[in-house]
């Protein structure tokens, strides 16, 4: 198993943050069998303010860019990726594995 830790910032806006969260309420089930189909196991996102901070958990096959541009391939990922991109800030064009930065793990006990 591998484990990527990203983080991305939303809009500084209570009501934006607050629909986002709503909106993680009931993620679609495409988009949840998609993330399923590319290889990952868990995924989990925490909120501190406007940062974000995902979890990630997936099989040793996964390959971060790869199967991330995969992703954007199955049945209503690129929908659900411009519906949540009125949230986040990050530059329209970017895509999840750019708007999602990869965090450096720097202590393990």
């Amino acid at each position: 198993m591998q484990r990527f830790c990203q983080t991305m910032d939303l809009y500084d806006d209570p009501e934006l943050i607050a629909a986002y969260v709503a909106e993680h309420e009931h993620v679609w089930e495409e988009v949840k069998e998609g993330f399923r189909t590319v290889g990952i196991l868990d995924m989990q996102i925490y909120l501190y303010g406007t940062r974000l901070f995902m979890i990630m958990d997936t099989t040793d096959e996964f390959d971060f860019e790869r199967d991330y541009t995969r992703l954007g391939t199955l049945p209503r990922q690129a929908e659900w990726e411009a519906h949540m991109a009125k949230f986040q800030k990050a530059r329209p064009e970017d895509s999840p594995h750019e708007k999602w930065k990869l965090m450096k793990r720097i202590f393990k006990l």
